[in-house]
């Protein structure tokens, strides 16, 4: 069995950005295991678990990366800071439209922190994130997220914030990073929370947001409502499945 291979360019591309990180590391075998974890996860495998991983980054075993994620001196802020500055690096500080989002990803029993039987796509055991991801145009990057913890799984020291509120202090976190908003997105979830968007608002920040076909709202006296008729469009999705929606 051929083991897959990445792409020159994405070897390139890693090694660039392996050695903007490679001062946040105290020792090689640390900064060894991050890079081995950095390109499992671009490499194209079919699951990206730690053995899969060591395996295409020629790890004798997945303990090395085991030791890494649970013992190794490194610090997540560092590190988000670095790749954030590494970001406003590469767009030249230019104005992005930010896109929120939440994430469900189902877990079976409740071992993980934060997993609890919640919303996630349907009513299931999982847990929750709230992302936020830039665009310009027509490149899509990846800039914070942050768990959502549900009342019943704090732990002592946490305080319990909505997903609105995690979204709020997401935003806040970019613009006093020194990122610039064009537009702000979302769906229906935050299209429809008069509080959240009165947060925009108050930023001076323009969004356009989603809502639902049967969400009333309240108009001025003066405006005047028109209507256009649906038109049906095929949205086609990164696998390449299609499915039929409206506009």
């Amino acid at each position: 069995m051929v083991e897959p291979r990445l792409p020159q360019s994405t070897v390139r591309f890693v090694d660039n950005y392996r050695r903007a990180y490679q001062h946040l590391f105290s020792d090689v075998r640390s900064f060894e295991a991050f890079t081995s974890l950095h390109l499992g996860l671009v490499a194209p495998l079919p699951r990206k678990s730690l053995p899969a991983i060591a395996k295409t980054g020629g790890l004798p075993n997945d303990q090395v990366l085991h030791h890494f994620l649970t013992h190794s001196p490194w610090q997540v802020g560092a590190l988000r800071y670095q790749r954030l500055s590494l970001i406003l690096e590469q767009i030249q500080r230019q104005p992005i439209v930010l896109v929120l989002d939440d994430t469900g990803d189902r877990k079976k029993g409740k071992t993980t922190d934060y997993v609890d039987r919640q919303y996630i796509g349907k009513v299931d055991n999982g847990m929750v994130s709230v992302n936020a991801y830039g665009v310009l145009d027509d490149l899509t990057f990846p800039l914070l997220f942050k768990v959502f913890k549900p009342r019943r799984r704090l732990k002592a020291e946490d305080v319990y914030q909505t997903r609105l509120q995690l979204a709020e202090k997401i935003i806040q976190e970019l613009l006093d990073f020194g990122f610039h908003f064009s537009l702000v997105r979302a769906d229906s979830f935050y299209g429809e929370s008069h509080p959240f968007l009165t947060v925009l608002d108050e930023l001076k920040l323009l969004w356009i947001m989603a809502i639902r076909s049967n969400y009333g709202v309240w108009m001025p006296k003066e405006a005047e409502i028109s209507y256009s008729a649906w038109r049906a469009f095929e949205r086609v999705f990164a696998n390449g499945e299609t499915q039929t929606r409206y506009i």
